[in-house]
């Protein structure tokens, strides 16, 4: 079965950065699209970055500029490198695995990201 385990999350102060894994099983991470969202006390989880099979990447208006998603399919490895963070970026961040050929979804358990002003 598909499992997906996140790390890299904390605390950082205003301005610091942090890198976020998602380390898959269970697929051909190759064939797979990969996503971190992240949600926020009484917020709807909403989506952060995005990194197609190829390689495209999507982002939310909020990060851009500041984020960059990566992945390494040697690693099964999904990333999200966050700088310059802000207090608005405190959530807990999930990353999420699509299987293209199966249209199905998958997330982890997520990790917790506190940006302190």
């Amino acid at each position: 079965q598909v499992q997906l385990v996140e790390s890299g999350g904390g605390l950082v102060q205003a301005g610091g950065s942090l890198r976020l894994s998602c380390v898959a099983s269970g697929t051909i991470f190759s064939s797979a699209a990969m996503g971190w969202y992240r949600q926020a006390p009484g917020k709807q989880r909403e989506m952060v970055a995005s990194i197609t099979t190829i390689g495209s990447t999507n982002y939310a208006d909020s990060v851009k500029g500041r984020f960059t998603i990566s992945r390494d399919n040697a690693k099964n490895t999904a990333y999200l490198q966050m700088n310059s963070l802000k207090s608005e970026d405190t959530a807990v961040y999930y990353c999420k695995l699509r299987r293209v050929l199966y249209a199905d979804d998958y997330w982890g358990q997520g990790t917790q990201v506190t940006v302190s002003s």
